[in-house]
């Protein structure tokens, strides 16, 4: 590890964004245009049907102004264009031309001037639906024969690809040869998973507001993750120049993924604000929501070999997902699960397969991982079912196998490949089994009583960006402008998005680090847009730090440079015999001749010789693409509590474990796994969206108050979470850091899962495990026991 003395790194200030706890923040549903319109959607009843004929004649005559199918271009789009296009999939149009293929999606919009007026003129819209057919909800009834076709073709970059039994895409990798690995074995062992949709349940929903400038040209204001890719977006679809497309940054609250994508009612706002040449605002329902976007499911046949003292020799995993009836990213998504699960551990030689199927459900998207927490689940709980076949400790069959320093690694798929060069895998195992009393823990068959305990550990982690030494599939660079201004304030300007987790803080401490400015004197701000600022892909991948901040870094470095060369010139010296640091008396950075402090001048003196003697402002601008995204790990030892008698699962304590290099902001640090945590608690024993089979809707019928969540109940008490950095440092990273958000969420739901098993001896291949399938488990364990002893 290198150490390093830092004087805003790893410190504690007031944080950036202030105006979210104080509710002062201003979201994209709080903006408002004079004149605005306010817009309302018209969504499908059925889940698979024909669209024949949209009237909505009367809707117009009370004044609305109304799109249907016939109002949007025809061109083919994907909401997500993280990735090049040869490997983008496009299946959608703003509105749907021929058919719907979920239940929710949009089919019509109005707007009119108040949302009163809107929702009355939409009731006046008719839709003369065509040919229905039976929902495909099942992933098996989708891939039959004679199953009906979501889609005919759809295309895949320029090329058409002709559909065939519902198969979205495909991915298939191999290294070495695992018939060859599987001889070698002495132990193998292989079982299958599932791992279920569960909905974002982000604090905002979807929202859009859209002024059509006189020019025709667009401002939009819209809930997202990354705005130059919505400016992309919008300027393809609708066939405008990029110069006269300008989408402005705003907060957002919350998304956890389901605004990587431009959002669907995006481009409807659009269309709507262009037709009526007047500004138009459209604000979802938490109902409409819950119908937009969903987790990736996930089921995984897993096959692993090892020999008897715990070396694995191949492994085999075969994965299917069923994607809805959009296409958002499956093909990048398969590459991933792939990833996930190559780089976990050395098997040596391995197979994966990989198969995306549609069907008509809400389209699925990325969500806290983008598949992580899915395969997570299968292969750390073969894990242990490995160690016990093997007679080892779990923990040990861990330490022997997983990849780490000096290790090949597969960052976002079997395209991005780099070396990992920091880890500290084995310190979180070793000290994380030392703090949770690790060697204390006993088998199922010792444990007495009605509430059994039990403790588990798993493993994970996640990629900081999307990043390699030669660029791969997924696009990833981020940029800045930073410019020093006349009293020695900073301002930073910059797309990159800030989810809640600290980015911005982050951002304004690397700033003030390089720049020696104190912290409250380096501005971040919302107020910027398309046009102000140098693209930012999207603040996705657990990259906010490590490229985002990255590329801040590097631009901070570049105004150093020309701020030492003005000093210079003052100075009548070198740049390089000159030191610059932080007065904390002063508040301000100083700049003085090597060995004589005394004879200082302040940053904004600099910068106000510049101003008045028209040297220009110290600034620069430039992009920077990271040549490497290193994982960020994290290991979770959990206990559980079981009720036998009702099913109930809690959890009374958790240790957690995290490696991110560098930790930049250590309490928002914290408060990210821990948040993860409970997020974690949700996908492993809470959350499911469930279907009505025959009609395609959602069981809860999108009302979030028959889904449940876990709350500060459900959680262990602060005190029982013990969380804990390794002590590690990303020599890539700015100043030694790397991300964590979607790491911490990885292996929640695997280490609950192992503790579980420890607890009661029933191993769950399915989640949520709910207390409904806890109690069938024990009824049928003990039924098997009585036919034993019988």
């Amino acid at each position: 590890m290198e150490k390093q003395q830092f004087e805003f790194i790893g410190k504690k200030f007031d944080i950036k964004n202030i105006g979210k706890v104080t509710g002062k923040e201003i979201y994209s549903s709080d903006v408002n245009i004079p004149g605005q319109l306010y817009a309302v959607v018209l969504r499908s009843p059925y889940p698979h049907a024909e669209i024949k004929k949209v009237d909505y004649k009367e809707a117009e005559k009370m004044g609305a102004i109304c799109i249907g199918p016939d109002d949007v271009p025809d061109t083919l789009y994907n909401e997500r264009i993280v990735s090049i296009p040869d490997k983008t999939y496009r299946d959608r149009t703003v509105l749907p031309k021929d058919k719907v293929r979920h239940v929710g999606e949009a089919v019509a919009a109005c707007a009119a001037e108040t949302e009163e007026k809107a929702f009355a003129a939409l009731k006046k819209i008719k839709i003369e639906w065509g040919k229905k057919w039976e929902p495909l909800i099942d992933l098996e009834e989708a891939m039959e024969v004679n199953a009906p076709q979501i889609y005919d073709h759809v295309y895949l970059g320029e090329e058409r690809v002709d559909t065939n039994k519902n198969v979205a895409c495909e991915r298939d990798v191999e290294v070495g040869d695992i018939e060859k690995g599987f001889k070698e074995a002495d132990e193998i062992v292989e079982r299958t998973f599932s791992t279920q949709r569960i909905y974002h349940m982000q604090l905002e929903t979807k929202s859009a507001v859209c002024v059509s400038e006189a020019d025709g040209g667009i401002t939009v204001w819209t809930t997202s993750q990354g705005i130059h890719n919505v400016r992309i977006l919008l300027g393809n679809i609708f066939n405008i120049p990029l110069s006269k497309v300008n989408v402005k940054r705003i907060t957002l609250g919350g998304s956890f993924g389901s605004s990587i994508q431009m959002n669907s009612i995006t481009p409807i706002c659009v269309a709507l604000a262009l037709k009526a040449k007047r500004p138009v605002k459209l604000v979802t329902t938490r109902e409409e929501d819950i119908y937009d976007h969903s987790k990736y499911p996930l089921k995984t046949i897993l096959k692993i070999g090892a020999k008897k003292d715990g070396t694995l020799t191949a492994a085999h995993c075969r994965v299917q997902v069923e994607i809805g009836g959009h296409n958002i990213q499956a093909y990048p998504y398969l590459g991933c699960v792939a990833g996930w699960f190559a780089s976990l551990y050395k098997y040596k030689n391995l197979k994966y397969e990989g198969i995306a199927i549609y069907t008509n459900k809400v389209p699925s998207c990325a969500m806290q991982g983008y598949g992580n927490p899915q395969i997570n689940f299968a292969v750390e709980s073969l894990m242990d079912i490995l160690a016990e076949k093997l007679d080892m400790d779990p923990v040990d069959l861990r330490l022997k196998n997983f990849v780490g320093k000096g290790d090949e690694f597969w960052g976002q798929g079997p395209t991005v490949r780099s070396i990992i060069r920091s880890c500290g895998v084995e310190e979180m195992l070793i000290e994380g089994a030392k703090l949770a009393g690790w060697n204390r823990r006993i088998p199922p068959s010792k444990k007495t009583g009605d509430i059994k305990r039990g403790m588990g550990v798993a493993r994970g982690f996640h990629t900081s960006g999307t990043g390699g030494p030669n660029p791969g599939e997924v696009i990833d660079y981020s940029g800045a402008t930073i410019k020093i201004n006349e009293d020695g304030s900073v301002d930073v300007v910059t797309a990159l998005m800030d989810h809640g987790g600290g980015t911005w803080d982050a951002a304004a401490k690397v700033v003030a680090e390089v720049l020696k400015v104190p912290f409250e004197k380096v501005g971040i701000y919302n107020g910027i847009d398309t046009r102000t600022t140098v693209f930012d892909v999207n603040t996705h991948a657990t990259r906010g730090i490590y490229c985002g901040c990255g590329a801040i870094k590097y631009v901070a470095e570049k105004v150093k440079e020309i701020l030492l060369s003005y000093a210079a010139t003052l100075f009548k010296d070198l740049p390089e015999n000159l030191e610059l640091t932080c007065n904390k008396k002063l508040g301000q950075a100083i700049i003085y001749p090597r060995e004589i402090p005394q004879n200082y001048m302040t940053v904004g003196e600099i910068a106000e010789h510049a101003h008045i003697t028209s040297w220009g402002t110290i600034s620069y601008t430039a992009t920077l693409r990271q040549k490497n995204c290193p994982p960020c790990f994290i290991t979770h030892f959990v206990e559980v509590e079981v009720n036998t008698k009702t099913g109930e699962i809690s959890i009374p304590r958790a240790v957690i474990m995290g490696d991110s290099g560098t930790v930049i902001n250590p309490d928002l640090w914290e408060g990210q796994i821990i948040g993860a945590f409970s997020r974690g608690l949700g996908f492993s024993l809470l959350e499911e969206t469930e279907y009505d089979l025959n009609n395609g809707k959602l069981g809860c019928n999108g009302m979030i108050t028959d889904y449940k969540i876990p709350t500060t109940l459900d959680m262990p008490k602060i005190d029982n979470i013990t969380v804990k950095s390794a002590h590690t440092y990303e020599p890539t990273g700015p100043f030694g850091a790397k991300g964590i958000g979607e790491a911490a969420l990885s292996s929640v739901g695997s280490a609950v899962a192992n503790a579980i098993y420890n607890a009661i001896g029933i191993r769950f291949y399915e989640l949520p495990i709910t207390p409904e399938k806890v109690l069938k488990a024990l009824r049928e364990k003990e039924a098997k026991n009585e036919e034993r002893r019988g």
